[in-house]
């Protein structure tokens, strides 16, 4: 932090969030041609502005988790399945998720259908940079979680790792099989909920 010196000794050992608060609440005076007064009046407005962005996506992340529950309460209790993954799963489903025809369909949706990349003798396939990026980062993330905390999930990379498999060829099979997974999640809720997919592409 830039600053005068003996502000940022107070505020060096203190955690980011009371760093915030502490800078909010600062009474710098109105002598702006002094340059001590003048950063602190600066770091007052920033602070200030940090705390009204954080009250406000807490805000939004709330409206956001009430949708989710609504709208598909039992993908919300998968392993490492969160609000944000869940609504990016809904968004990418729409509100009319029997349009998807199969659950592939949605793997290529969401860019993770395997892609062959074999030479020679050696059969193997590639992670696929296609398809709805936010929705392949979404289950990047789910597997990123499981493979840290999901004890089944942990063993099947060991097995697989035992296999002589890459941890992005591991990665990419997990996010292929979360994929089936959402899919029959999000094409299985009932239909008085169906609609509550564009709400969220809106709060999003």
């Amino acid at each position: 932090m830039n600053g005068p010196a003996n502000l940022r000794e107070q505020m060096q050992p203190l955690p980011t969030a009371k760093v915030i608060k502490s800078l909010a609440r600062l009474r710098p005076g109105a002598d702006l041609t002094d340059p001590g007064i003048a950063c602190k009046q600066a770091l007052r407005s920033l602070a200030r502005r940090h705390a009204d962005l954080d009250e406000e996506i807490k805000e939004l992340h709330r409206g956001l988790t009430v949708l989710t529950q609504q709208a598909a309460p039992d993908l919300l209790e998968r392993p490492g399945v969160g609000v944000q993954v869940a609504a990016q799963m809904l968004i990418t489903a729409g509100d009319n998720p029997d349009r998807l025809g199969s659950e592939a369909s949605f793997a290529h949706l969401t860019g993770v259908a395997p892609v062959p990349a074999s030479s020679g003798k050696r059969h193997r396939h590639r992670l696929n940079r296609g398809g709805d990026r936010a929705a392949n980062n979404a289950l990047y993330t789910v597997a990123l979680v499981r493979m840290r905390y999901h004890e089944p999930t942990r063993a099947y990379v060991q097995k697989r790792t035992a296999e002589g498999l890459t941890k992005k060829d591991i990665i990419r099979c997990l996010k292929r099989a979360i994929a089936r997974e959402m899919y029959r999640l999000v094409t299985h809720r009932t239909d008085p909920l169906k609609s509550s997919a564009a709400s969220l592409e809106t709060a999003a």
